[in-house]
């Protein structure tokens, strides 16, 4: 069976919400500078929240470097996200003093809690669900962190606790 591919003729600007123009003036400030792929890769993120499929084209076309080498870079390093993530993103510590003290308990009871798996995320946006290495809080171990707060010595159930506190002070803000 052959396979033929089909190519576009149009360029799409908008996808899935995501306003292309945005990376215009990110482009221009990195234009013609040399070791530039990492931070268009990062100012595209902090852009959209994550780097959507269509900008390793506009990316590939202004810096002259495959789409394929640039989607290479970004998959290579950990910090770049291909999908949209939560606004809430629950980081569990699987590092070694982590690990010893059943951190997988953690994640299962969140993954149970929150109907995801890991790395993906709630279907309200609200959370997205990470095993990491290390958080670097070896002394609270097992621990998790969501934004800037860090909760230690934690069970699955002290854990899913904690996210039934953030859940109902969400639902308690106003509506915008």
């Amino acid at each position: 069976m052959r396979i033929t591919r089909l190519v576009s003729e149009n360029h799409v600007q908008e996808v899935d919400g995501a306003d292309l123009s945005l990376m215009d003036s990110l482009i221009a400030k990195y234009k013609g500078k040399s070791g530039s792929l990492i931070p268009l890769l990062q100012g595209t993120q902090h852009l959209y929240g994550y780097i959507p499929g269509p900008a390793f084209e506009k990316l590939s076309e202004a810096t002259g470097i495959s789409s394929a080498d640039i989607y290479g870079v970004a998959t290579f390093y950990a910090q770049f996200r291909l999908k949209p993530v939560g606004r809430n993103i629950i980081k569990v510590c699987h590092g070694t003093a982590c690990h010893v003290q059943n951190a997988n308990a953690i994640t299962d009871a969140l993954k149970d809690f929150l109907e995801v798996g890991d790395g993906e995320t709630t279907a309200d946006g609200e959370f997205t669900l990470e095993s990491v290495a290390c958080l670097g809080c070896c002394s609270l171990a097992p621990v998790m962190m969501i934004g800037e707060n860090t909760y230690g010595k934690l069970s699955g159930k002290l854990a899913v606790k904690v996210i039934k506190e953030m859940k109902n002070n969400l639902c308690k803000q106003p509506q915008e």
